[in-house]
């Protein structure tokens, strides 16, 4: 998937600087920088970001004023205004003028990025957003999780699970997440990964070495947790003010275990790895 596009416009280089970084873990990818009006009205034409935010004071215009223009160009056009003032007066007149939305300084990363979703969604779409920023940031905690422990280099593939219930043969480990969004992590792989993956963690060698089942179940649950404590961690490090946690893990081992997915938007990752494939299911409420 594109990233989103979007152009910061400000007058101060360090605000300029902030909302970049701020910005810089997401799906959203900064195309423009402008530091006055006639720049922004100029380079709107030129890059067609998908979002603005725009300063209220700047030197040739006030951010109303750019705004509007910007809006004669391009009725569709999403602007969020980021201003050290918010008042009603204030907010009714940039309405007029086609402003989107309105955030006051300081602007926290949190407030911006969900702001700009909600403005987007109708471009990318809520399973997009939920894939970009909080998917991937699992998956790449998955993959690199069975690098640094057990040394396994793994192909990744995410796909939507549509269907009401997971099903699982081998063993499952379940993560609640509470916070925002609320949901849940399962890490699950077959008996026979399972056996061999407490064999790689726990480095026994040899074939009368090998890990009981209770130290196999162990190790997959230690495993799990720390794969989704360090995707939990990942998506804290954009989403500052609204913290995610995990509850306690808990594992499941038999066949046809069945997980069911009530009022989730669930995801499935699986590594694809030499010792078999190794699978997280991650689904949150639904709602960003």
């Amino acid at each position: 998937m594109e990233k989103v596009k979007v152009m910061i416009v400000d007058d101060s280089r360090i605000s300029r600087m902030m909302i970049k970084s701020m910005l810089a873990k997401t799906n959203f990818e900064v195309c423009a920088l402008a530091e006055n009006g006639a720049e922004a009205i100029e380079l709107y034409a030129k890059v067609k970001p998908d979002v603005v935010t725009m300063d209220m004071n700047l030197p040739d215009a006030d951010g109303i004023e750019v705004s509007r223009r910007i809006h004669a160009m391009d009725p569709r056009c999403k602007i969020v205004m980021i201003s050290a003032m918010k008042d009603a007066k204030l907010i009714m007149q940039g309405r007029l003028a086609g402003i989107s939305s309105f955030l006051q300084k300081p602007v926290n990363t949190n407030d911006l990025i969900e702001t700009m979703m909600m403005l987007c969604q109708e471009n990318i779409g809520t399973l997009a957003i939920y894939r970009e920023s909080y998917v991937k940031t699992f998956a790449k905690s998955l993959q690199d999780g069975l690098a640094q422990m057990l040394g396994l280099r793994s192909t990744i593939e995410i796909e939507q699970d549509e269907k009401s219930m997971l099903n699982v043969n081998g063993v499952v480990v379940i993560i609640g997440l509470t916070g925002a969004p609320k949901g849940r992590v399962a890490f699950y792989m077959s008996h026979d990964t399972m056996m061999k993956f407490a064999k790689t963690l726990l480095q026994l060698s040899g074939e009368d070495s090998d890990a009981t089942e209770e130290e196999a179940e162990a190790s997959i649950e230690e495993s799990g947790n720390i794969i989704a404590g360090r995707g939990v961690s990942k998506v804290n490090d954009i989403f500052k003010e609204r913290e995610m946690r995990l509850t306690p893990p808990g594992t499941i081992s038999g066949t046809d275990i069945r997980l069911a997915n009530p009022e989730l938007v669930s995801f499935n990752i699986k590594a694809s790895t030499k010792i078999g494939d190794i699978c997280m299911s991650v689904g949150f409420s639904r709602g960003v």
